[in-house]
């Protein structure tokens, strides 16, 4: 019991100062590729064309800089992706499923489209009157309920992962910047 704590402790301060190190060695490349666009910080070199193509390559800036901070980072994309998720979740659930549906209520003949026909029922909500579910969307069957159960799923899901991604981060950061602090 002792030594598997000790093993995360050790583990939990192995990743703070590498993470500590990884970003400071990532800004430190950054910083020195871009001191290499600007020999003798004098911006005439750069302008005339004069920095070699190695430094015009920004390995610096791009390679040791960017792609590490991203993989330090790569929280974000979590975040981002489950904020997506979730807006197009809530979007789907207003706009209500794509079905077949009767639109002769319109045009007075007998005719079927596919589309969302919820979309623009302003007088009604489709989710909170039930009736609808069955008597408008004609085809695949019980379209209304799958979606509703499914994209109520995500949207719950979705939410999760985003406080998941948020605690996450937040906890990176602050093992990131108190590594020093612990003795």
């Amino acid at each position: 019991m002792l030594s598997s704590l000790c093993t995360l402790a050790c583990s939990r301060t192995c990743s703070r100062i590498l993470g500590l190190s990884l970003g400071t060695a990532a800004l430190f490349a950054a910083g020195a590729n871009m001191a290499l666009l600007f020999p003798n910080w004098d911006v005439t070199y750069l302008l005339r064309g004069l920095v070699g193509r190695h430094a015009m390559l920004g390995t610096g800036l791009w390679g040791g800089g960017l792609m590490v901070l991203a993989g330090l980072l790569s929280s974000g994309l979590a975040l981002l992706g489950a904020l997506i998720c979730f807006v197009t979740s809530g979007v789907a659930l207003k706009d209500g499923p794509f079905c077949m549906f009767d639109v002769s209520s319109f045009n007075q003949t007998q005719a079927w489209k596919y589309g969302y026909p919820f979309k623009d029922l302003h007088s009604r909500n489709y989710l909170y009157d039930r009736s609808l579910w069955n008597s408008v969307c004609l085809e695949p069957s019980k379209a209304v309920v799958w979606h509703v159960a499914f994209f109520s799923a995500l949207l719950c899901v979705s939410l999760l992962q985003l406080l998941l991604v948020a605690v996450h981060v937040i906890n990176s950061f602050l093992g990131l910047f108190c590594s020093l602090c612990e003795k």
